[in-house]
Formats: structure tokens, sequence, C-alpha cells
């Protein structure tokens, strides 16, 4: 399990000892990086340790009040847009900080890079180090900012962009702007393709050239450059065989479903990780996927063929449901105090995405044609009993079963009506392929989409909770540790 990626002993090896001060602690007698070898090693530190989808799945609106005990409290505060309160695993502060570490290490390993000379034989670990960076600085101004708008980009707070090892105690940061983290983002990619490769041993757990593509094009999905989508994704082709196969997936046993999921062996799967992190256990949360609320997201009304889906509910615990997506691996520290850490098989990107990605590009170009193709190649491998010789979708399937509804989806961009009903039918599509995952969320913001989250005692709504369009709540609070070592918070 790519020995949870190494990190106990690597983590010494960047220019961080905890982050919790937000970059601002070097530690003595800093092991020497200067080898290919120890510049390999010390990537395998570059991707967070630490996940994001526990969080941006409970702001989403996959998420119900199930109305079990309550005994979370960043569950309660994330359903809420919240600013969180704890520390610990699958929180907001821990997910800043080991963004920040893992660009430590992607840093360290370039400036590493650059003192033995550059040499082409390095070329793959300094793609694979600026496309981490650059993944990392994505993630966190996805979350902890305002989402891309090229009218107000320029002036909208980001986060700071950093991109050398930390060299001072108590070094100050300021927070770049949206246009300028963008900007950086762009040029890391662009440089990071040029070198990346696959010649790892275990290339899934690193961006290989597959991953930097998907990374890409949700970048510039983001972005709306929908022709840079479809050149990145153009050799997916418009009916690929390495998405999941769910029926495969379905006949696997139960308690090895959520192994198979995340296994690097799946050939949607293009970059794993194991962060520390319990989201398997998310079920016995308060405000998590509920049995009583599934059906509108999975239900049959909800397909288009009017048939059943193929992705099904596994597990129940009490009111809510799980999906077998998250495989756990408890490290023993101490087996005889029963006592270690848990690590969990993320899958950050995938061919799902990708594909998912390439058809809403077909949309914004007005290639209906290949969008309504794709699309129908798409729901039919999610959906059971799928005829592909009879099962045809049209534009006209399509305006009606998603009809436009004045002012829900308001990207920075026009939408002609059917471009409307086509980017609501990819985004339940996005929707249902990644419960659990967090990307829900993403769509949330870029579409600028209504939340609501009601709270309820003995069957009674006692709080409405309404995320209106451009409400401030989209941007998470800058973590208090970092804001109190000068980082600026975002307006409330």
């Amino acid at each position: 399990m790519k020995n949870i990626k190494i990190t106990f002993a690597l983590l010494v090896l960047i220019s961080m000892s905890s982050c919790d001060e937000f970059l601002s602690e070097i530690p003595d007698n800093r092991t020497q990086i200067d080898t290919p070898e120890k510049i390999s090693e010390l990537l395998v530190t570059a991707y967070p340790n630490r996940t994001y989808m526990v969080i941006a799945e409970t702001m989403s609106d996959n998420v119900f009040d199930s109305q079990m005990e309550d005994s979370n409290i960043d569950n309660r505060q994330s359903f809420n847009w919240e600013m969180q309160s704890q520390f610990g695993v699958d929180t907001e502060a821990d997910f800043w900080n080991a963004s920040y570490e893992a660009i430590a290490a992607a840093n360290q390993a370039l400036v590493a890079i650059e003192e033995l000379g550059s040499p082409a034989s390095l070329n793959p670990q300094k793609g694979e180090a600026l496309l981490a960076r650059a993944y990392s600085h994505f993630m966190l101004v996805q979350l902890w900012s305002n989402r891309y708008n090229p009218a107000t980009a320029a002036t909208d707070l980001g986060v700071p962009y950093v991109t050398k090892p930390e060299g001072a105690l108590l070094q100050q940061y300021k927070r770049n702007t949206v246009k300028e983290v963008f900007d950086f983002i762009e040029q890391d990619i662009t440089e990071g393709l040029k070198y990346v490769n696959n010649e790892y041993k275990e290339p899934k757990y690193h961006f290989n050239i597959d991953a930097a593509k998907a990374f890409a094009s949700r970048f510039y999905l983001v972005k709306g450059d929908w022709d840079k989508v479809l050149e990145y994704s153009e050799a997916l082709g418009s009916k690929p065989t390495t998405i999941r196969d769910y029926v495969a997936f379905n006949a696997a046993p139960s308690a090895q479903k959520s192994l198979e999921f995340s296994k690097v062996e799946q050939p949607t799967n293009l970059l794993v990780d194991y962060p520390n992190s319990i989201a398997r256990r998310g079920y016995v949360n308060r405000f998590y996927l509920s049995a009583n609320r599934e059906d509108e997201i999975l239900g049959f009304e909800t397909n288009i063929f009017g048939k059943s889906w193929l992705i099904f509910t596994s597990s129940f615990y009490e009111n809510n449901v799980l999906i077998p997506k998250f495989y756990e691996y408890f490290k023993y520290t101490n087996v005889t105090a029963g006592i270690g850490e848990p690590y969990t098989g993320t899958v950050l990107l995938s061919n799902d995405e990708f594909f998912l990605n390439r058809i809403e590009a077909h949309v914004m170009n007005n290639q209906i044609a290949e969008a309504t193709e794709e699309l129908e190649y798409f729901l039919g491998t999610r959906t059971s009993g799928y005829n592909a010789a009879a099962d045809h979708l049209t534009e006209q399937d399509i305006v009606d079963f998603y009809p436009v509804i004045a002012d829900e989806f308001t990207p920075f961009y026009t939408l002609t009506p059917v471009q409307a009903s086509y980017i609501k039918a990819i985004a339940e599509a996005r929707r249902r392929e990644f419960i659990h995952e967090g990307l829900r969320w993403f769509d949330i913001k870029r579409f600028n989409l209504v939340v609501e989250h009601n709270t309820y005692e003995f069957g009674q709504v006692v709080r409405n909770n309404v995320l209106v369009k451009d409400d401030k709540r989209r941007a998470l609070q800058i973590p208090l540790r970092a804001s109190d070592n000068g980082i600026e918070k975002n307006p409330r």
C-alpha cells in the first residue's frame, strides 16, 4: 500500500515540522535531499495527507439531517456552513495544513533538482513536483476563495501561492488574488505536462500522464476554457472503456467493494491516495446521505431511461446510506493497546470525472450531437438493463427531462436554454457519480446553486438554513492559526 506513502519517515525531510503555525517552523538538522532517490522519496509526501472529501460533501446538497444523535461537532458545523472549531483528521484546519506541507515537499524537490543541475533524467520528478504543487493550491483556492470569475478574480482573495521552501522562522505570507493563483496553477500545469511520464514503479500513486491531463481538464473546466478540456481529453474518445464498470464492481463481495473501488488496478482510477482519514466512518454522522432522501439522487425516477441505477447503496446505519467507496487501512502503532492511525483509500482523479468534463466542454462549444452521444453512453453504463439498441437519447429528451429553471444555474458565463438543460444533466450525473467524494460542492460553487439544509427535532424543522447565491459562506473561513499568523480572513 505504498507504505502509506512512506509518510512517517519522510515528513521530516521537508522544511516543515507541522504547519500548525502555517509554514512557521524550520526543523533543525534537516536531511539533505541530494540524490535522485531522495527526491523521488520526498515526492511521495507531495500530496496532502488529509482529505477534503468529508468537508466538501457535508456542505453539499447530497447530505440531509438523518435525525440521529448528534455527537460530531465538525459534521454539524460543515452542514451549517460554519467555521469548524476542531482540529484533527477530516477537518478544515488539517486539510489546509496538510496541503501546505505537500506544497513544501514539492518545492523542496524542485530546489533539489535545480541544485543537481536539472538533469533530463530528473524531468519526471520535476513534472510531478510542479503538478503536485498546482493540485494542492487548486484545491485550497477552490475551498477557501470565491468561485473563479474572470470579472472579479483580480480582486478576489485567493490563497498564498508558495513556490519556495520556507527560509525564515515565522515567515509571513499574504494571500494572492484568485487570478494570480489561477495563473500560477496554469503555469505549473503547462510546465509539468512537459515532463511528467508513466515510468513510476507504481504510477497511479503519482501524477502520471493521464492523471495530469485529467487534473488539467478539471482546472480548465472551472476556468471556462472548453478547447483545452477537449484537447486534454481527446484520447478518451466518445465511448471510453476505461470508465468504472459497475456491473463488475457490484459483483464483488460486499466486504471487498470498498477495496475494489480505490484499487490502482481499476482502469478508471488515475490518481489514488491514502490520506490519514476516517471518511469511511462518516455514515455514523447525523448529517449524511439519509435513506429517506436517497431516491432524490438515486431513485429510478431520476434515470432518463426510466430504469434503476447500477449505483446502489450497500449498507445502512440507522437512517443513513453508505456507498462502499472508502477502504480504511488501520496502521497500529501499539497493537497491545489497540491504538494507531487510520488511512483511507481515496480516488483523487478518475476517467469518470475526466469523461464528464469532456461532455460538458462539448456542450459549451455547442457540439450538442457529440454531447448527446457521449452522455447517452455514460448514463447507459450506469443503468441497470440499459439496451444500446433501444435506449437512445435525443436533444429533446434532455431538454424535457431537465427543464430550465430561471436563475438556477448561474455560472460566470452565459448559457443558452439548451446548454442549461445539458449542463443540469451533466451536473446531476456528476452529483450521483461522486456521492461521498465531495465533488458536488465544487459544482455548487461553480454554478452558484442554492442549497437548503434543514435541521429537525422530533420531525419538525427547527432550523432552515439556506445558502443563497453569492453567499459569503461559500468560501471557507481561514483556519484560526493561519489567520493568527497574518493570513487575511474572508469577509463574513
